[in-house]
């Protein structure tokens, strides 16, 4: 009003404006580009947030969402942008992980940060932008305001807690769509695994991680299988820790011989297959090391095999004319049980196949290094995995299993007649036996892609 005064005093022509600068006074366009230009910076630093938005931003943070906070004020109209924006937050300690200053004059430009760094739900006032942001498929919840009304296809919201209440139940939903797996895992017998566990945790959007059990394993002038053991589960507890994945009543110590050796104890690990796999409707059991845990786990309740899938990494493929394969040669008798178990099947064969996974010390460092002490582990780990000395050049033989259950589309399978084994351990070709899945291609450099980004991300 006083602005209006000392142009012509006409005073309010318009109570409802579609935006307030605009149309409430009779000014002409100069008049309001110049008075928006003389007091944007003021006006932005004398806002007051939405009511209750400090609030229920810090409980979407409790819940474990990520906030980014992305503003269009990086187009000239400010003298320190970051600066003004910064203190504003922090006065009215609004709760955010990242800051991101965009053009509002370009309308993809938000949509751009939103793909840069992978934001799945945009929170929007702006029609254009929104959108913009939902025809590259990201999902909008447009803010109600008096000049967003034309667009009538938008999903609208109008206050934070209501925000609050459908992104709750957004995650819910999430939730109950993600896979039940279980991690059966011999950790620290070399390095993939590490970065398999790696993995499988820096995915947790898609999968529920019900339990990490400990494989057997061990080397000729080792250590023994219980120390093994033992020293796996410590080596779980250190990487759940450094991602911060509470693994209270997650993690369980596995069975300390082979079934080949006559072992038929039940364990923590035995139990808690059968325990988990009773309880879901589905559980996919993603075994990278000796299968002993599960083939005891059926033979202990068969009727456990109608609940889960199992996708292992064990053999080699038919190119082969053995299976001569840690995880295959360590319990044979276990393989057998599967395989003859009839249980939903997918293997990933090592040679040939889980063989293209070589990567080296080098590229490691160029995408890993520094970004995390766990990232900074695991380039040493592979550099020199304590058992086979050191390398510059590794197979990260583990992931793949773990991107198999990330990405079929990477991977090219073909359905078989299950084998038998002979008595050196090689496949004989059936016909009429249950069928398995047996995976003859995967994707490196999108693996690779995939595992990288996930692994350098804060």
């Amino acid at each position: 009003m006083k602005h209006d005064k000392e142009l012509r005093g006409t005073g309010i022509i318009n109570e409802n404006p579609e935006y307030l600068r605009k149309g409430m006074f009779d000014w002409t366009e100069k008049e309001e580009n110049s008075f928006y230009n003389d007091n944007i910076e003021n006006f932005a630093k004398k806002l007051k947030p939405i009511k209750d938005a400090p609030y229920y931003i810090k409980k979407l943070k409790e819940d474990g969402n990520e906030i980014y906070i992305i503003t269009g004020r990086d187009n000239g109209e400010y003298t320190n942008p970051y600066e003004i924006t910064k203190e504003w937050l922090k006065k009215y300690e609004i709760t955010y992980d990242k800051l991101i200053f965009t053009n509002s004059n370009d309308k993809h430009a938000k949509t751009e940060r939103c793909i840069e760094n992978h934001i799945e739900l945009m929170i929007e006032d702006s029609t254009r932008i929104s959108l913009d942001l939902i025809n590259s498929g990201i999902n909008v919840y447009t803010m109600n305001t008096r000049y967003n009304q034309k667009e009538q296809t938008l999903n609208r919201v109008s206050r934070w807690k209501e925000i609050y209440e459908k992104i709750s139940e957004l995650n819910k939903k999430e939730e109950s769509q993600k896979i039940n797996v279980i991690l059966d895992t011999d950790i620290y017998n070399e390095c993939d695994d590490q970065f398999a566990l790696s993995y499988l945790l820096k995915s947790q959007d898609k999968f529920n991680i019900e339990a990490i059990t400990i494989a057997p394993y061990h080397h000729d002038n080792n250590i023994s299988i219980e120390e093994g053991i033992d020293k796996s589960y410590e080596e779980v507890i250190k990487i759940c820790n450094w991602l911060k994945f509470d693994c209270t009543h997650k993690v369980f110590k596995g069975s300390t011989d082979y079934i080949a050796n006559d072992y038929n104890e039940t364990n923590d690990a035995v139990n808690k297959i059968i325990e988990i796999a009773n309880k879901n409707d589905k559980t996919y059991i993603l075994a990278i090391g000796a299968i002993t845990n599960v083939a005891l786990a059926i033979k202990k309740e068969p009727k456990i095999i109608d609940k889960i899938e199992v996708v292992w990494l064990g053999g080699h493929s038919f190119l082969n004319k053995n299976n001569k394969e840690f995880n295959f040669r360590q319990d044979v008798q276990a393989v057998k049980i599967i395989f003859e178990s009839k249980v939903k099947l997918t293997i990933i064969p090592c040679k040939n196949v889980a063989s293209n996974l070589k990567t080296s010390i080098y590229e490691l460092e160029h995408f890993l290094k520094g970004k995390s002490e766990l990232c900074d582990y695991l380039c040493q780990r592979f550099y020199n995995d304590g058992i086979h000395g050191i390398q510059e050049r590794r197979i990260i033989w583990d992931i793949s299993v773990i991107a198999y259950m990330i990405n079929k589309d990477w991977f090219e399978t073909k359905e078989i007649s299950c084998p038998n084994i002979n008595s050196d351990t090689s496949y004989e070709l059936t016909k009429n036996n249950h069928e398995i899945t047996i995976v003859n291609y995967l994707n490196v450099d999108k693996i690779y892609k995939d595992l990288f980004k996930k692994l350098g991300e804060a």
